[in-house]
């Protein structure tokens, strides 16, 4: 998914520059007249906007004045500076406002593009060092998860409203689907947010060691118990415990974590009395637990303990529209922790991930993303660097498109077919006026040359500041249409 610059200035033939070179590098791009209007725009959806070149000094509401409120407003937000003056106090001002750089008018294509990649791989790492420490510091919130398709909606809203209260959670759904950071963020929405957050994996426990593990032991209370250990409930003492798998935990253990939810209290092993303890239990599992109440592998009471308030995961299958949104989540994840420099995924790859059943859900996905951007050798990731998916798909071109919308600039237009020779005859037969062959030669060598000014310039002979004035006089169009590949 192509990230999208959002280009700020008053002047429109620096508007369709910028455009023109911001699109050239593959980016999608959205225009504003001035600050208000950027503003709108940069406080849409969430992921609407990713970087935005602000124009120093404009009329109303000052380049300075709507860098300081999108700063107030998204704070994440990079921001790049362009101005026709390179004062040290101006660039010092900015800098301490939260711009990320500072270009100076006639602003370089290649300039502004290298900006706008640094930028971005700035946001990259900043944001998953603010990822990681939310997750450390328990403060995970419901807008961390990539939750856009209806089934996730109705997800979400369950889950906000269980972290409005101490409610024992079921969280239910297929291996890989991300109970875990279901579960995180309940915590994170409740008043326990900061507090404790344990997680037990309760089928990779040894059967003999489930009870010291979860309610902890006193010094040598059995062999080769050599020092006291606390257990998880009393680790998770304030916060919350995420019973993972709880469906696979023996019975003898059932019996002794029915008593603690039931009594708010744990027996260590070897202990005289026992401990009090407030938790919150979140339990998640990928088995039909009623169907085990059935067998008798699963204790009917401690069943109707923890399914107090049950959540149901989709399975990725479930919920296509978001693969999209999670591949570019991991590919950011990746370029960060890895320092790859992947932009993006390529029209094909992204049908044919989007076609995939992932039986390993995002778990799978987010493993598959990772390979590839290792093994990409390119800008993108290709069909190729998905090797043991695409080998299972059919060709791209018989698969439907993926959901990904791109975001299009409606307020000015894209150029129409292809620049054709220019007519020096009107549709009666008479000469056109000079100026109007001007305009269209000057409109078919920018079409021609794809947005390239100097090439422009050096090719009808004429100065720069010259052709500037002269696509300003006519309000020339300097985008190039791009067919797909």
């Amino acid at each position: 998914m192509a990230k999208t610059v959002l280009v700020i200035d008053d002047d429109p033939t620096q508007r369709r520059l910028l455009q023109a070179a911001v699109e050239k590098a593959g980016f999608a791009c959205r225009t504003a007249p001035g600050g208000e209007a950027g503003l709108a725009l940069a406080a849409g959806p969430k992921d609407g906007i990713d970087v935005v070149l602000l124009d120093l000094t404009m009329p109303g509401l000052s380049g300075m004045d709507t860098l300081e409120r999108l700063s107030a407003k998204r704070a994440d937000l990079p921001v790049i500076m362009l101005t026709a003056t390179s004062g040290i106090d101006t660039i010092v001002q900015s800098m301490r406002r939260g711009a990320v750089d500072f270009i100076v008018k006639p602003a370089n294509p290649e300039r502004v593009v290298v900006s706008i990649r640094n930028a971005l791989k700035l946001q990259s790492l900043s944001g998953e060092v603010k990822r990681l420490s939310r997750k450390a510091e328990g403060g995970m919130s419901f807008d961390d998860m990539i939750a856009t398709a209806p089934p996730m909606r109705q997800v979400i809203r369950l889950a906000e409203r269980a972290a409005s209260s101490d409610i024992p959670v079921l969280i239910l759904g297929e291996s890989g689907v991300g109970k875990e950071v279901v579960a995180r963020c309940i915590q994170g929405a409740s008043g326990r947010a900061g507090k404790p957050f344990v997680t037990v994996n309760c089928g990779a426990i040894p059967e003999n060691l489930v009870e010291s593990i979860l309610f902890g032991h006193e010094k040598g209370a059995f062999t080769g118990a050599v020092s006291k250990a606390l257990g998880k409930f009393v680790e998770a003492d304030g916060g919350t415990l995420f019973l993972d798998e709880v469906g696979e935990l023996p019975l003898d253990a059932q019996v002794k974590l029915l008593r603690a939810l039931q009594e708010g209290e744990v027996d260590a092993v070897g202990s005289r009395r026992p401990t009090k303890v407030d938790v919150r239990i979140i339990s998640a599992t990928n088995r039909d637990l009623s169907q085990q109440v059935a067998e008798g592998t699963f204790r009917e009471d401690l069943f109707y303990r923890l399914n107090v308030y049950p959540v149901d995961m989709p399975s990725l299958r479930e919920r296509r529209d978001d693969i999209p949104a999670l591949v570019d989540h991991f590919v950011n994840r990746f370029n960060a922790s890895e320092g790859a420099k992947v932009s993006g995924v390529a029209d094909d790859t992204m049908k044919i991930l989007y076609a995939f059943d992932w039986p390993g859900n995002v778990r799978q996905l987010e493993n598959a993303v990772f390979r590839a951007v290792v093994l990409c050798d390119g800008d993108q990731l290709r069909p190729q660097d998905f090797p043991q998916i695409s080998g299972q798909m059919p060709d791209a071109a018989t698969l439907p498109q993926s959901p990904i919308n791109m975001v299009q600039d409606s307020a000015e237009p894209a150029p129409s077919g292809d620049a054709g020779p220019v007519s020096i005859q009107d549709e009666a037969g008479e000469l056109r006026t000079l100026s109007d062959i001007e305009r269209d030669i000057l409109q078919y060598a920018i079409d021609f040359y794809e947005g390239h000014m100097s090439e422009v310039s050096r090719r009808l002979g004429i100065g720069r500041s010259t052709l500037y004035r002269k696509v300003r006089e006519y309000d020339l169009d300097v985008r190039q249409e791009r067919e797909a590949s």
